[in-house]
């Protein structure tokens, strides 16, 4: 398994692969929920602005990851708040359901933890769903705390995890 940066030709089987990996949290009806679905799909949109991590296995996607090195992506209606200093932030990570329990997100957030680190970022943030309890404790074995939950006003809860990263330092 390879992890590196996704190319162009990849970023529809990159969007398509994580959708599907979200799609197992969508309850009927919830219309939010399928709008976040192909904001994920649309890794086009965001290549631009941000790192685009893959997994890739015999030419074939498993999984992906977008990594916010300069700035975060506008989500949809969502307020949108500028990285702090030294900060770097992980959204959509995804890995193919027929891929799963094989360390691809775990070889994701290494490969992306490194990248922050050699753009000399000092700390690492996401945010997860209550509903992807599997994520939270891959999040937490990794090293990543509890922040203060986001709690918008129609309910919904991002949790919000945090690492400090160490920054590789030149010989002297």
């Amino acid at each position: 398994m390879e992890i590196r940066e996704a190319t162009p030709a990849e970023h529809a089987e990159a969007g398509r692969v994580t959708a599907e990996a979200y799609r197992e949290y969508v309850r009927p009806g919830e219309d939010d929920w399928e709008r976040y679905l192909l904001r994920i799909a649309d890794v086009r949109a965001r290549a631009d602005q941000t790192t685009i991590m893959v997994a890739v296995e015999d030419g074939r996607v498993l999984g992906s990851l977008t990594l916010e090195l300069d700035g975060r992506v506008r989500d949809g209606d969502q307020e949108h708040r500028p990285l702090d200093p030294g900060e770097a932030h992980i959204r959509m990570l995804g890995v193919d359901p027929t891929a799963r329990s094989r360390g691809v997100a775990r070889a994701l957030m290494a490969a992306s933890e490194a990248r922050a680190q050699e753009a000399g970022k000092t700390f690492m943030t996401l945010h997860t769903t209550q509903r992807m309890e599997a994520a939270q404790a891959m999040y937490e074995r990794l090293g990543y705390e509890r922040l203060q939950d986001r709690v918008y006003p129609d309910g919904f809860i991002l949790l919000t995890y945090r690492k400090e990263l160490v920054v590789s330092r030149s010989p002297t």
